[in-house]
């Protein structure tokens, strides 16, 4: 009998199973494990309500009563961070040491929220004028909202709830319906940590749970992580609703190497990059562009790499890349790789046939490399989100550069190379969001903030680090002045402090 997940409303998960639903799934046995309830109407207001009830007092606690129970909360974090890899694991695939990772990088922004006493300073300015003072004061939205993909059901999670709690919103959850159990048991632990009932709501389903939180008008702002299709959806008709919107798509990552690298550094790097998680990262490099002799140095390093990947479950200790997310994924990116072929690409590592015995109904697949891959091809121009990596032969550094900046994704991009002039004049060209020198996955400490370009990002503000800040709170000036005996009547004119 498969397990029963419904959601997490004022305090508790509620009883909520009827109406509709959706199986979970064991990625690397193809076995459900779990039917989860999908929210109605009636769940969706109930959690909204609930996040509502709870602002007024939380919203009124000290930034530092609210920082004390965060600090609580990370300490429950670590101490299960074993068993929350292992949630995600069950349901997502990753490998174990990846899971962890994930959750680790969310602990670093609920520690960065933790600072919220210094991060919700103002501005003071004495004597502007005769007798009168200003300061700037960061208030709370509200109740706001978060969408979150299957790819990092607890890292992006704890990138948004955090942050906008530290500032004094409340706040509800539409994780993805894919691997709902750790999202779950993020919001158990937060009320094990103190917060009041409440303050976070999780709410599982589908379309029908994200345009009620887009039209919902006690939604006062909505945090999104996905395809770029949706977060152009989201963004649109949560703006037409006055909310306030981030919304983080997809990504086509591209690594420069230059022929002066480490050549196996950069094979190295491209492989965790390129197969880490089987490629179901919006932070994976899935295009290698090489220059010059670049080329054939790379692909003689990365070819018995990434054949000798090795494909296993979560608890295999020994596996680099576990099962994609589910079945449908699965055949996505393996049409993917058969488009590549009938494009004229260069298949270099096939994949596409690999399995694991005793797991033969599991998700897996192994590494694909292409080589000799040109930007009119879908498999360049598509996010693929599976462990297929392209080689793109560029002659020159100019070259390799407009092709990142030609994409329509911005995300991340990186450089490899040992000249400091092509590593800094690299960062100031390259038009993605985040750029890494001789780092192949440049995702930023919690204190700094995450987000691309062009169309992998919609709206004004970044994730976390004092973009998230920014994000979850609103601006308010005040111009204050104390009596002081003097009247110089009413005036008409604009006011100035001369």
């Amino acid at each position: 009998m498969t397990e029963q997940l419904t959601h997490f409303i004022d305090g508790a998960r509620t009883s909520d199973t009827g109406g509709r639903s959706g199986p979970v799934y064991n990625p690397a046995t193809g076995q459900q494990t779990a039917t989860v309830a999908f929210a109605d109407n009636a769940v969706l207001q109930r959690a909204v309500a609930s996040a509502k009830q709870a602002l007024p007092d939380w919203a009124g606690k000290t930034p530092l009563t609210r920082a004390r129970v965060l600090f609580k909360y990370k300490e429950l974090l670590e101490a299960n961070r074993d068993k929350l890899a292992e949630l995600i694991c069950r349901e997502h695939g990753k490998v174990f040491s990846d899971a962890k990772g994930e959750v680790t990088r969310g602990i670093e922004v609920v520690e960065f929220a933790t600072g919220a006493p210094h991060l919700l300073k103002g501005d003071y300015t004495p004597q502007v004028g005769g007798s009168v003072d200003s300061f700037s004061m960061r208030m709370p939205l509200g109740v706001v909202a978060g969408i979150t993909p299957f790819n990092f059901p607890a890292m992006v999670p704890m990138w948004m709830f955090p942050v906008a709690l530290a500032c004094g919103n409340t706040f509800v959850l539409k994780p993805s319906e894919k691997d709902p159990s750790a999202p779950l048991f993020l919001a158990e632990l937060l009320m094990e940590a103190g917060a009041p009932k409440g303050v976070l709501n999780v709410v599982n389903g589908d379309k029908q749970a994200v345009d009620g939180l887009i039209q919902h008008p006690d939604v006062q702002a909505l945090s999104f992580v996905g395809s770029t299709p949706i977060a152009e959806y989201i963004y649109q008709h949560g703006c037409a609703q006055n909310k306030r919107v981030q919304a983080l798509g997809g990504a086509k990552n591209h690594m420069v190497v230059m022929p002066d690298a480490d050549m196996d550094q950069a094979a190295d790097a491209l492989m965790g990059a390129g197969y880490g998680s089987a490629g179901e990262r919006c932070m994976a490099v899935s295009v290698a562009v090489t220059v010059g002799e670049a080329g054939d140095q790379l692909i003689s390093r990365l070819a018995p790499k990434v054949e000798n990947l090795r494909i296993g479950p979560w608890d295999d200790a020994k596996a680099d890349m576990g099962p994609l997310v589910t079945a449908d994924h699965l055949q996505k990116v393996k049409g993917y790789v058969d488009l590549g072929v009938e494009e004229g690409a260069e298949l270099i590592v096939d994949g596409r046939s690999q399995s694991l015995q005793g797991y033969e109904n599991g998700n897996f697949m192994g590494g694909c490399l292409f080589d000799r891959v040109t930007p009119d091809m879908r498999i360049y121009k598509e996010e693929i989100f599976g462990p297929v990596l392209s080689v793109v032969r560029a002659n020159s550094y100019d070259e390799a550069v407009e092709l990142v900046n030609a994409h329509e994704f911005g995300n991340g991009s990186a450089i490899f190379t040992r000249d400091g002039d092509a590593a800094r004049q690299y960062q100031q060209e390259a038009q993605t969001g985040m750029v890494g020198i001789n780092v192949p996955i440049p995702v930023p400490m919690a204190f700094h903030s995450f987000g691309g370009w062009k169309r992998s990002l919609f709206g004004d503000h970044h994730m976390h680090g004092m973009e998230g800040v920014r994000f979850y709170t609103r601006l308010k000036t005040v111009t204050q002045r104390w009596p002081t005996g003097i009247r110089a009547g009413a005036e008409y004119t604009m006011p100035t402090m001369e």
